[in-house]
């Protein structure tokens, strides 16, 4: 057996159906890159970046896996392919399921296709709330602040509102 790695995950998606694409993407994580261990309620807010008519549910998953970081983003990049996401050049846009890798362990990876933890983690509510909400105390390993503190000294103006507690789906 593989060392374990804990990870944390932020899932996004803003075409319908938004729920069951969220819903879909855990249990393809579960089935390929590693067991679901905590799991946020599922939040609302608008787009960030970008316009649309629709706005974004996310949560956040923590998962302990055996992949190193680069498999565990080849393995959520085909669940994404999988899932029928297509990336664009030249930014921001809608999209049926968007995953992220916010943490690994409390490692700071720079690759040419891997950054973590992610760079923009600290600058969006829609990833603070989530995940202060299941790892309120875990410290970010490059600014040294706990993700509650973050989510405090955040400066998006965003609106985050619960949308469902995951208990209920």
């Amino acid at each position: 057996m593989g060392k374990i790695n804990k990870v944390y995950l932020l899932l996004g998606s803003n075409i319908e159906p938004r729920l069951d694409f969220i819903t879909k993407a855990i249990n393809m994580i579960e089935t390929s890159s590693g067991k679901v261990i905590g799991l946020s309620s599922v939040y609302e807010s608008e787009p960030w970046g970008f316009k649309s008519d629709t706005k974004f549910l996310n949560c956040v998953l923590s998962i302990e896996s055996e992949l190193p970081a680069e498999d565990l983003l080849m393995s959520i990049l085909l669940i994404e392919k999988s899932m029928g996401r297509t990336r664009k050049e030249g930014g921001y846009a809608s999209r049926n399921i968007d995953i992220d890798i916010l943490y690994f362990n409390n490692e700071a990876i720079e690759l040419p296709d891997l950054i973590i933890p992610h760079l923009r983690l600290h600058e969006r509510r829609f990833t603070l709330v989530p995940l202060a909400e299941i790892a309120p105390d875990f410290e970010h390993p490059v600014l040294k602040k706990t993700n509650s503190t973050l989510l405090n000294c955040c400066d998006d103006p965003s609106e985050v509102i619960t949308f469902k507690a995951m208990q209920e789906i």
